[in-house]
């Protein structure tokens, strides 16, 4: 079963999630973004923060 099959069938089972990003010291939904910036919040790279500076 691919990804495609089982998104569709648990379709009815799906609630819209509303992803909130911090923008200069509070928080914003991303889908009031324009398209320019949205497109610039999906190419974020996330880290953790713990595992940025192991290099020896």
């Amino acid at each position: 079963m691919t990804e495609v099959d089982i998104l569709k069938a648990n379709e009815v089972k799906r609630t819209k999630c509303t992803v909130y990003t911090r923008v200069m010291g509070y928080h914003r939904p991303v889908e009031s973004f324009n398209t320019g910036k949205q497109g610039e919040f999906s190419e974020r790279k996330h880290f953790t923060e713990g595992n940025c500076c192991l290099e020896k």
